[in-house]
Protein backbone atom coordinates (compact mmCIF):
# COMPACT_ATOMS: atom_id res chain seq x y z
CA UNK A 1 0.00 0.00 0.00
CA UNK A 2 1.42 3.37 -1.02
CA UNK A 3 0.87 6.16 1.47
CA UNK A 4 0.22 9.56 -0.08
CA UNK A 5 0.33 12.95 1.60
CA UNK A 6 -0.90 16.34 0.50
CA UNK A 7 1.77 18.97 0.34
CA UNK A 8 1.32 22.39 1.91
CA UNK A 9 0.86 24.04 -1.47
CA UNK A 10 -2.20 21.89 -2.19
CA UNK A 11 -3.67 22.59 1.26
CA UNK A 12 -3.25 26.33 0.67
CA UNK A 13 -5.21 26.25 -2.59
CA UNK A 14 -8.41 28.04 -1.54
CA UNK A 15 -10.58 28.05 -4.65
CA UNK A 16 -12.02 24.49 -4.40
CA UNK A 17 -13.24 24.90 -0.81
CA UNK A 18 -14.51 28.43 -1.37
CA UNK A 19 -16.40 27.18 -4.41
CA UNK A 20 -18.03 24.42 -2.35
CA UNK A 21 -18.85 26.69 0.59
CA UNK A 22 -20.34 29.48 -1.52
CA UNK A 23 -22.21 26.98 -3.67
CA UNK A 24 -24.02 25.74 -0.55
CA UNK A 25 -25.03 29.29 0.37
CA UNK A 26 -26.14 30.27 -3.12
CA UNK A 27 -29.71 31.50 -3.58
CA UNK A 28 -31.92 31.11 -6.64
CA UNK A 29 -33.42 34.32 -7.97
CA UNK A 30 -36.54 32.67 -9.40
CA UNK A 31 -37.52 30.74 -6.28
CA UNK A 32 -35.80 32.19 -3.21
CA UNK A 33 -37.00 35.77 -3.66
CA UNK A 34 -40.62 36.16 -2.56
CA UNK A 35 -41.75 38.11 -5.62
CA UNK A 36 -45.43 37.44 -4.92
CA UNK A 37 -45.36 39.50 -1.72
CA UNK A 38 -44.76 42.78 -3.59
CA UNK A 39 -46.87 45.69 -2.34
CA UNK A 40 -47.04 48.65 -4.73
CA UNK A 41 -48.25 50.91 -1.92
CA UNK A 42 -44.99 50.46 0.01
CA UNK A 43 -42.58 51.60 -2.71
CA UNK A 44 -42.15 55.30 -3.43
CA UNK A 45 -40.24 57.07 -6.21
CA UNK A 46 -37.33 58.01 -3.96
CA UNK A 47 -36.79 54.42 -2.90
CA UNK A 48 -37.10 53.10 -6.45
CA UNK A 49 -34.48 55.56 -7.73
CA UNK A 50 -31.95 54.27 -5.19
CA UNK A 51 -32.52 50.71 -6.39
CA UNK A 52 -31.55 51.80 -9.89
CA UNK A 53 -28.36 53.43 -8.61
CA UNK A 54 -27.43 50.33 -6.64
CA UNK A 55 -28.05 48.12 -9.66
CA UNK A 56 -25.67 50.16 -11.82
CA UNK A 57 -23.08 50.30 -9.04
CA UNK A 58 -23.16 46.51 -8.69
CA UNK A 59 -22.60 46.25 -12.44
CA UNK A 60 -19.16 47.79 -11.87
CA UNK A 61 -17.99 44.35 -10.69
CA UNK A 62 -17.27 43.88 -14.40
CA UNK A 63 -14.35 46.36 -14.65
CA UNK A 64 -13.24 45.38 -11.13
CA UNK A 65 -12.95 41.75 -12.24
CA UNK A 66 -10.99 42.78 -15.32
CA UNK A 67 -8.64 44.69 -12.99
CA UNK A 68 -8.27 41.75 -10.60
CA UNK A 69 -7.46 39.31 -13.40
CA UNK A 70 -4.93 41.70 -14.98
CA UNK A 71 -3.16 42.50 -11.70
CA UNK A 72 -3.17 38.92 -10.37
CA UNK A 73 -1.75 37.02 -13.32
CA UNK A 74 0.78 35.60 -10.88
CA UNK A 75 -1.99 34.08 -8.71
CA UNK A 76 -4.17 31.46 -10.39
CA UNK A 77 -5.88 30.52 -7.11
CA UNK A 78 -7.22 34.04 -6.51
CA UNK A 79 -7.98 34.52 -10.21
CA UNK A 80 -10.10 31.38 -10.17
CA UNK A 81 -12.03 32.74 -7.17
CA UNK A 82 -12.92 35.73 -9.32
CA UNK A 83 -15.23 33.41 -11.28
CA UNK A 84 -17.36 33.11 -8.14
CA UNK A 85 -17.12 36.73 -7.04
CA UNK A 86 -17.90 38.07 -10.51
CA UNK A 87 -20.88 35.75 -10.94
CA UNK A 88 -22.41 36.66 -7.60
CA UNK A 89 -21.79 40.41 -7.91
CA UNK A 90 -23.31 40.53 -11.40
CA UNK A 91 -26.22 38.54 -9.99
CA UNK A 92 -26.71 41.35 -7.47
CA UNK A 93 -27.08 43.81 -10.33
CA UNK A 94 -29.42 41.41 -12.07
CA UNK A 95 -31.78 40.83 -9.14
CA UNK A 96 -32.10 44.58 -8.58
CA UNK A 97 -32.80 45.06 -12.27
CA UNK A 98 -35.32 42.21 -12.21
CA UNK A 99 -37.10 43.98 -9.37
CA UNK A 100 -37.30 47.16 -11.45
CA UNK A 101 -38.32 45.23 -14.57
CA UNK A 102 -41.25 43.71 -12.72
CA UNK A 103 -42.39 46.67 -10.65
CA UNK A 104 -40.81 49.90 -11.98
CA UNK A 105 -39.83 49.25 -15.61
CA UNK A 106 -39.53 53.00 -16.22
CA UNK A 107 -36.41 52.97 -14.01
CA UNK A 108 -34.72 49.92 -15.50
CA UNK A 109 -31.09 50.88 -16.33
CA UNK A 110 -30.31 51.11 -20.01
CA UNK A 111 -27.40 49.25 -21.55
CA UNK A 112 -25.64 52.57 -22.03
CA UNK A 113 -26.04 53.44 -18.34
CA UNK A 114 -24.59 50.08 -17.39
CA UNK A 115 -21.75 50.31 -19.86
CA UNK A 116 -20.80 53.76 -18.55
CA UNK A 117 -19.34 52.20 -15.39
CA UNK A 118 -17.12 49.85 -17.41
CA UNK A 119 -13.79 51.56 -17.91
CA UNK A 120 -10.20 50.48 -17.41
CA UNK A 121 -8.74 50.94 -13.96
CA UNK A 122 -5.08 51.87 -13.66
CA UNK A 123 -2.78 49.03 -12.52
CA UNK A 124 -2.45 48.88 -8.74
CA UNK A 125 -0.55 46.72 -6.22
CA UNK A 126 -2.46 43.46 -5.82
CA UNK A 127 -2.16 43.25 -2.03
CA UNK A 128 -3.41 46.79 -1.45
CA UNK A 129 -6.33 46.17 -3.78
CA UNK A 130 -7.18 42.95 -1.96
CA UNK A 131 -7.34 44.78 1.36
CA UNK A 132 -9.31 47.62 -0.18
CA UNK A 133 -11.97 45.23 -1.42
CA UNK A 134 -12.08 43.37 1.89
CA UNK A 135 -12.87 46.69 3.60
CA UNK A 136 -15.36 47.49 0.86
CA UNK A 137 -17.23 44.25 1.46
CA UNK A 138 -17.35 44.97 5.19
CA UNK A 139 -18.89 48.37 4.50
CA UNK A 140 -21.32 47.09 1.90
CA UNK A 141 -22.54 44.38 4.28
CA UNK A 142 -23.62 47.08 6.70
CA UNK A 143 -24.87 49.48 4.02
CA UNK A 144 -27.25 46.83 2.68
CA UNK A 145 -28.48 45.98 6.17
CA UNK A 146 -29.38 49.62 6.64
CA UNK A 147 -30.94 49.75 3.17
CA UNK A 148 -33.16 46.80 4.05
CA UNK A 149 -34.29 48.57 7.21
CA UNK A 150 -34.97 51.84 5.35
CA UNK A 151 -37.11 50.29 2.63
CA UNK A 152 -40.74 49.55 3.38
CA UNK A 153 -41.65 47.26 0.48
CA UNK A 154 -41.18 43.59 1.56
CA UNK A 155 -39.58 42.17 -1.60
CA UNK A 156 -36.80 44.75 -1.80
CA UNK A 157 -36.27 44.47 1.95
CA UNK A 158 -35.63 40.75 1.46
CA UNK A 159 -33.35 41.35 -1.53
CA UNK A 160 -31.09 43.71 0.42
CA UNK A 161 -30.86 41.19 3.27
CA UNK A 162 -29.79 38.53 0.77
CA UNK A 163 -27.21 40.84 -0.80
CA UNK A 164 -25.84 41.81 2.60
CA UNK A 165 -25.25 38.15 3.48
CA UNK A 166 -23.47 37.61 0.15
CA UNK A 167 -21.17 40.57 0.74
CA UNK A 168 -20.28 39.27 4.21
CA UNK A 169 -19.31 35.91 2.68
CA UNK A 170 -17.22 37.66 0.05
CA UNK A 171 -15.41 39.57 2.77
CA UNK A 172 -14.69 36.27 4.51
CA UNK A 173 -13.23 34.86 1.29
CA UNK A 174 -10.99 37.91 0.80
CA UNK A 175 -9.83 37.48 4.40
CA UNK A 176 -8.71 33.94 3.63
CA UNK A 177 -6.61 35.21 0.73
CA UNK A 178 -5.15 37.86 3.04
CA UNK A 179 -4.15 35.12 5.49
CA UNK A 180 -2.60 33.15 2.65
CA UNK A 181 -0.62 36.22 1.56
CA UNK A 182 0.74 36.73 5.07
CA UNK A 183 1.73 33.06 5.32
CA UNK A 184 3.61 33.43 2.05
CA UNK A 185 4.99 36.97 2.18
CA UNK A 186 5.03 37.85 5.87
CA UNK A 187 5.65 41.50 6.71
CA UNK A 188 5.41 42.58 3.07
CA UNK A 189 1.74 41.60 3.04
CA UNK A 190 1.18 43.07 6.50
CA UNK A 191 2.55 46.45 5.38
CA UNK A 192 0.13 46.54 2.44
CA UNK A 193 -2.87 45.58 4.57
CA UNK A 194 -1.97 48.00 7.37
CA UNK A 195 -1.48 50.86 4.90
CA UNK A 196 -4.99 50.48 3.45
CA UNK A 197 -6.46 49.80 6.89
CA UNK A 198 -5.16 53.15 8.15
CA UNK A 199 -6.53 54.89 5.05
CA UNK A 200 -9.97 53.30 5.34
CA UNK A 201 -10.28 53.92 9.07
CA UNK A 202 -9.07 57.52 8.83
CA UNK A 203 -11.45 58.32 5.99
CA UNK A 204 -14.36 56.99 8.01
CA UNK A 205 -13.42 59.10 11.01
CA UNK A 206 -13.17 62.14 8.73
CA UNK A 207 -16.78 61.60 7.67
CA UNK A 208 -16.33 60.31 4.11
CA UNK A 209 -16.06 56.52 4.16
CA UNK A 210 -14.02 55.16 1.26
CA UNK A 211 -15.33 52.37 -0.91
CA UNK A 212 -13.94 50.99 -4.20
CA UNK A 213 -16.78 52.69 -6.08
CA UNK A 214 -15.89 56.23 -4.95
CA UNK A 215 -12.12 56.04 -5.40
CA UNK A 216 -10.26 57.62 -8.32
CA UNK A 217 -8.87 54.75 -10.38
CA UNK A 218 -7.89 56.13 -13.82
CA UNK A 219 -5.65 59.14 -14.38
CA UNK A 220 -6.61 59.27 -18.05
CA UNK A 221 -10.30 59.68 -17.17
CA UNK A 222 -9.91 62.10 -14.23
CA UNK A 223 -12.12 63.52 -12.79
CA UNK A 224 -14.69 61.09 -14.18
CA UNK A 225 -12.68 58.13 -12.98
CA UNK A 226 -14.79 56.83 -10.14
CA UNK A 227 -17.71 54.47 -10.57
CA UNK A 228 -19.96 56.93 -8.75
CA UNK A 229 -19.00 59.79 -11.10
CA UNK A 230 -20.39 57.76 -14.00
CA UNK A 231 -23.82 57.12 -12.53
CA UNK A 232 -26.88 58.98 -13.84
CA UNK A 233 -26.81 60.82 -10.49
CA UNK A 234 -23.16 61.14 -9.34
CA UNK A 235 -24.20 62.67 -6.01
CA UNK A 236 -26.41 59.72 -5.15
CA UNK A 237 -24.08 57.81 -2.80
CA UNK A 238 -23.66 60.61 -0.25
CA UNK A 239 -27.40 61.29 -0.19
CA UNK A 240 -28.19 57.58 0.14
CA UNK A 241 -25.82 57.18 3.08
CA UNK A 242 -26.47 60.45 4.89
CA UNK A 243 -30.19 61.17 4.51
CA UNK A 244 -31.84 58.00 3.24
CA UNK A 245 -30.47 54.85 4.86
CA UNK A 246 -28.92 57.04 7.60
CA UNK A 247 -25.55 55.36 7.79
CA UNK A 248 -24.14 57.52 10.55
CA UNK A 249 -21.05 57.69 12.72
CA UNK A 250 -22.12 54.81 14.95
CA UNK A 251 -22.51 52.49 11.96
CA UNK A 252 -19.18 53.63 10.53
CA UNK A 253 -17.48 52.98 13.86
CA UNK A 254 -18.83 49.43 13.71
CA UNK A 255 -17.29 48.93 10.26
CA UNK A 256 -13.93 50.28 11.43
CA UNK A 257 -14.07 48.08 14.51
CA UNK A 258 -14.68 45.06 12.27
CA UNK A 259 -11.63 45.98 10.20
CA UNK A 260 -9.47 46.38 13.32
CA UNK A 261 -10.71 43.09 14.80
CA UNK A 262 -9.90 41.16 11.66
CA UNK A 263 -6.46 42.73 11.32
CA UNK A 264 -5.81 42.03 15.01
CA UNK A 265 -6.43 38.36 14.32
CA UNK A 266 -4.35 38.35 11.13
CA UNK A 267 -1.41 40.15 12.74
CA UNK A 268 -1.77 38.58 16.19
CA UNK A 269 -1.67 42.08 17.64
CA UNK A 270 -4.09 44.30 19.57
CA UNK A 271 -5.41 47.07 17.29
CA UNK A 272 -7.85 49.58 18.72
CA UNK A 273 -7.20 52.67 16.60
CA UNK A 274 -5.75 53.93 13.36
CA UNK A 275 -2.76 55.07 15.42
CA UNK A 276 -2.16 51.51 16.66
CA UNK A 277 -2.34 50.23 13.11
CA UNK A 278 0.03 52.89 11.81
CA UNK A 279 2.60 52.01 14.51
CA UNK A 280 2.40 48.39 13.41
CA UNK A 281 2.82 49.41 9.78
CA UNK A 282 6.05 51.20 10.68
CA UNK A 283 7.24 48.16 12.63
CA UNK A 284 6.54 45.86 9.68
CA UNK A 285 8.49 48.22 7.44
CA UNK A 286 11.40 48.15 9.91
CA UNK A 287 11.29 44.35 9.93
CA UNK A 288 11.56 44.27 6.14
CA UNK A 289 14.53 46.65 6.22
CA UNK A 290 16.37 44.36 8.63
CA UNK A 291 15.82 41.25 6.48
Amino acid sequence: MIKTTKNKEQNDFLYPKLFADLEKARWVMATDINWDTFDINLLNDEQAQTIKMNAITEWSALPATEMFLRDNKHDSDFSAFMSIWFYEEQKHALVLMEYLRRFRPDLLPTEDELHAVRFEFDPAPALETLMLHFCGEMRLTQWYKKASAWHTEPVIKQIYKVLSADEARHGGAYLKYMRKAIDKLGDTAKVAFAKIGVLMASSGIAGKPLHPTNLHVSKANFPNDTVQSRLPDPSWLEKWLDTQIDFGKDQEKMVIRTIFNNLSTLFNEVIESAGDLNKLRKQFLANIAIE
